[in-house]
């Protein structure tokens, strides 16, 4: 294969890894929220834990990709399935963000003091990384990514996976930046603009939790009816 050819798979993989992975995690959203889950979090601990998530979203991304599909044969889960559990588990951070008592800075200031790192650290995969940024959602997509790297040859095999491992790596990095700046953003807000993102963040996260549940069951559904479809054509009449 020539380099030509090899700089182009290269570049391709990584534009539509990039692509369609970086809107599934939506990194601005996911801003706010991670402010109300790290309440009385210090900015140097916040820091620390946007670069841990970052990293656990690149680990999962990647072995999703790669692995993902051997992974599920392996112990028999389905995808649909994988939809609906994650679907459920984003429904209930939702919900819980949804009533959660607004921020306030002096309580977040307090709280500060006595807040340790292991307390700050025990949300850096649940729910922080999974289910709030690398879903069910995002999942599917490193899974469909990884379905379109294989070729018929080796060399363009590995030209792919080495121009979508890279564009994983950008969408990390661009979630470390949302989330290790998510105050900054905000902070021309004000405490009632903020309250307000906060509430409309989650709701959107709510949505966005059934629509997935939805597209498991959906997705069941259809392919219970193509079973019933084909065993009542192949039964004798």
């Amino acid at each position: 294969m020539e380099i030509s050819s090899v700089l182009a798979d290269v570049s391709r993989s990584f534009l539509f890894a990039l692509a369609t992975l970086l809107p599934m995690l939506n990194p601005p959203a996911a801003a706010p929220i991670f402010l109300t889950l790290t309440e009385g979090a210090s900015v140097p601990d916040r820091s620390r834990l946007a670069k841990k998530v970052s990293i656990n979203i690149f680990i999962m991304l990647a072995v999703a990709m790669v692995a993902g599909n051997i992974v599920l044969n392996f112990f028999g889960i389905s995808l649909p399935i994988i939809r609906i559990g994650g679907g459920l588990l984003v429904i209930g951070t939702a919900w819980r963000l949804i009533n959660a008592s607004d921020f306030d800075a002096a309580h977040a200031q307090n709280m500060a003091e006595s807040y340790s790192w292991e307390q700050i650290r025990s949300k850096a995969f649940y729910p922080l990384t999974f289910p709030m940024l690398c879903g069910p959602g995002s999942l599917s997509a490193a899974l469909t990514v990884g379905a379109t790297l294989h070729d018929n040859s080796v060399t363009g095999t590995m030209s792919k996976l080495a121009g979508a491992l890279p564009a994983i790596a950008a969408a990390s990095f661009i979630v470390f930046l949302a989330l290790r700046f998510a105050s900054q953003f905000l902070y021309k807000l004000g405490k009632n603009g903020t309250a307000v993102v906060m509430r409309l963040s989650a709701f959107i996260l709510l949505c966005l939790g059934v629509q997935i549940t939805w597209a498991g069951f959906h997705e069941l559904f259809l392919g219970l009816l193509h079973e019933a479809s084909t065993f009542y054509s192949l039964s004798p009449t």
